[in-house]
């Protein structure tokens, strides 16, 4: 067996300072340890991969280390840091709720609480996934979280906040955490690839952090993948190869075809996307995508909401002046209806032919509408 450790692992934040895309919450858990003002429940919740699990581990470490440093950080050095970095942490108790959602195992942890802890201020009970436990064992639980012994620490993870019964919110304090910013995800990833030899292009990385839709270990995971694919170098092509995504280049080009009112060219370019093997839903979505972000080049202050590299900005800026608002306004409700139709459609392929005629006949309808 290989000693091979995935980078969503190997790169896991050990500290505050290097959990991506929540300062704000990070901020605020430093703060309540050095003005000892800790809350004895929390509630992390947010979609996935975006660090919920990670942070409740350094909460952790970080209020049992004995020498923290000035800046609320753990020491990494002292028993209490090393016992938990080797996984031999006695303080720490983590319970997955998925497979752990009754209420015996409610009662067991209840019973386990009532223990002071040998080395170390705080025992801390982490529960992943905990709108997955039974409303007989959220029940069990309440008075536990009510009022716990002084040593005691509970800290919840969710990604469905709206199933958890309200007498649980009611009795934590609550950490929102947002999706991770697509640039936040590619600097790290940047980072991670110079650590690990590799050489990558910034519109490579710039597509794996789209591609991950705001969820970190999603990016890593990615970023692995593509690496084992294409080796020391990942490029542009070979993420676009891997993950199977349709290049910015055929959207221009379907755009330039509609604005010269090129029908037989728009269809050619649909018939090279299928042979290629991509799906035509996707298709559909990428092309609005593509039309939306015309719309935002159009004025200056949106410019911030286009989530593009440079590079690919510059096109988008040119196109966008060649083109009437109004009518980026009419192609996107022209996509919209073909989304929508799309599942229901028994021609799917047809569907979108339709779609592309009524795009690239936009002008001549404003025309007929003006005369």
């Amino acid at each position: 067996m290989s000693d091979f450790i995935v980078s969503a692992r190997k790169y896991r934040p050990q500290t505050f300072d290097t959990v991506v895309g929540q300062k704000s919450i990070t901020g605020t858990l430093k703060n309540a340890i050095k003005n000892n003002h800790l809350a004895q429940a929390f509630l992390f919740c947010g979609s996935r991969g975006v660090g919920k699990t990670t942070t409740a581990r350094i909460l952790a470490k970080t209020i049992n280390c004995y020498n923290r440093s000035e800046q609320i950080e753990a020491c990494d050095v002292c028993d209490s840091c090393i016992s938990f970095n080797t996984g031999n942490s006695l303080n720490v108790y983590e319970l997955d709720a998925a497979s752990n959602n009754s209420v015996d195992d409610i009662r067991s942890l209840i019973d386990q609480v009532r223990i002071a802890p040998q080395l170390g201020t705080h025992k801390v009970y982490i529960i992943d996934e905990v709108h997955m436990l039974s409303s007989s064992a959220f029940n069990a639980f309440l008075k536990t979280l009510e009022e716990p012994p002084k040593h005691a620490l509970f800290i919840l993870a969710t990604t469905e906040k709206h199933k958890i019964i309200p007498t649980i919110l009611s009795r934590c304090q609550i950490f929102d955490f947002s999706r991770i910013r697509v640039k936040d995800i590619s600097d790290h990833l940047a980072q991670i690839a110079t650590k690990e030899g590799v050489s990558a292009d910034p519109e490579a990385l710039h597509l794996i952090s789209m591609k991950a839709d705001g969820a970190l270990r999603d990016a890593l995971s990615i970023f692995d993948q593509i690496v084992t694919f294409a080796g020391n170098t990942v490029t542009y092509k070979s993420v676009l190869d891997n993950l199977n995504i349709l290049d910015y280049d055929y959207y221009f080009k379907v755009v330039d075809s509609i604005e010269k009112e090129d029908i037989p060219s728009s269809l050619l370019i649909l018939n090279d996307i299928y042979e290629k093997g991509f799906d035509g839903h996707n298709f559909i979505n990428g092309l609005a995508d593509h039309f939306r972000n015309l719309l935002v080049c159009k004025d200056m202050r949106t410019l911030s909401l286009l989530e593009v590299p440079d590079t690919i900005q510059q096109k988008f800026a040119e196109q966008a002046k060649v083109i009437e608002g109004s009518r980026i306004m009419r192609a996107l409700a022209v996509l919209s209806k073909a989304d929508v139709e799309y599942k229901s459609s028994k021609n799917q392929r047809l569907l979108i032919e339709v779609a592309l005629m009524q795009l690239c006949s936009l002008k001549q309808e404003q025309e007929k509408k003006n005369g």
